[in-house]
């Protein structure tokens, strides 16, 4: 199979590289100075053991020439990026006839759990991917990645439940690429799981290292009772680290800790946008399908599009303001 990965930031750029160093063929899709750097030099994978280069190809976007028929798409850009994505590559044409759209897998590596459903009005063949990867893209052709002894934990299936023989094929490809790869008819359900988990990626950005506990556990409290006013299942802390255990621990590289999530290296690349709207931003949502108030979700989404307009840095939004926007 060809991959060709739609997003090489720090899951992309990590999954990329380390499919590339396995002998698969991998071509990346960037943009601006990251997909300069990359074209020039290739696209550096700092990890606890060590450094190595992709020198894979890289593009911007789908060219005239038709995709192999055994290409496998593989979406990782933040969920804010993803209609665009989508709309770019699904009338991409294939060999033998056809669109992408219409004859590839498309998997999707992101945080979230609203990309499915998007990805699947305009693409056949959807696959969840549940990302357990703690990488670092902040200088362009570079990623960090501190995973330890696996890069990263990635549950697959396919959408809206099950699996199949492209579930299984691109988890072994995964898996001989170093990372820790299960198949799951419920992957959904650890996608709403790691959702729990992600709704302090917020707090991070906005407040750095320092998040009061009262603060996390509020957001965290406000999803769970979200996910349970809408009878959507999902995996427990508990059930989450005892599959993990410690297959991706968290090492520095180049003595240097991870220095914060996705949300968070949004900021502290002023990128722009972030993905607060998709992840608080979800349980804001069934909050308000399920008449379950989630003011404390609600004021981090607000606070979040405040900081990228008003290019507040990563850590730097006041607490006392935060609170006062809770109530």
């Amino acid at each position: 199979m060809r991959y060709v990965i739609i997003g090489a930031g720090a899951v992309g750029g990590t999954i990329g590289v380390r499919l590339g160093a396995a002998g698969r063929d991998v071509t990346l899709v960037a943009r601006g100075a990251h997909l300069d750097a990359i074209q020039a030099r290739g696209l550096v994978l700092r990890t606890p053991d060590g450094t190595v280069t992709g020198r894979l190809p890289a593009a911007d976007g789908p060219d005239d020439r038709p995709l192999p028929a055994d290409t496998v798409l593989v979406l990782t850009v933040k969920s804010q990026d993803t209609g665009t994505a989508l709309a770019t590559w699904v009338d991409a044409p294939v060999e033998g006839g056809g669109t992408a759209g219409q004859r590839l897998p498309i998997f999707l590596a992101q945080n979230g759990v609203a990309n499915e459903r998007a990805a699947l009005r305009l693409f056949a063949r959807v696959h969840p991917v549940c990302v357990w990867l703690p990488a670092t893209h902040l200088e362009p052709g570079v990623v960090v990645a501190n995973g330890y002894p696996h890069s990263g934990m990635l549950h697959l299936g396919r959408y809206p439940s099950g699996s199949d023989d492209a579930s299984r094929a691109v988890a072994g490809d995964l898996t001989a690429a170093g990372f820790v790869a299960p198949v799951r008819d419920d992957a959904m359900r650890w996608k709403y799981g790691k959702l729990l988990g992600n709704l302090g990626n917020g707090l991070q950005a906005l407040l750095g290292a320092d998040i009061p506990e009262a603060l996390a556990a509020r957001v965290r409290t406000e999803g769970e009772a979200a996910l349970a006013a809408a009878g959507i299942p999902h995996t427990t802390r508990e059930e989450e680290a005892a599959e993990r255990g410690d297959q991706v621990q968290r090492r520095p590289v180049d003595g240097e800790e991870r220095a914060g999530g996705s949300t968070w290296q949004s900021l502290a690349r002023g990128a722009g946008s972030a993905e607060a709207d998709h992840l608080n931003g979800e349980i804001v949502l069934l909050g308000r399908l399920h008449g379950v108030p989630t003011p404390a979700n609600a004021a981090v989404q607000l606070a979040v599009r405040r900081a990228v307009r008003e290019r507040i840095p990563a850590g730097g939004f006041p607490l006392a303001e935060l609170e006062k926007m809770i109530g």
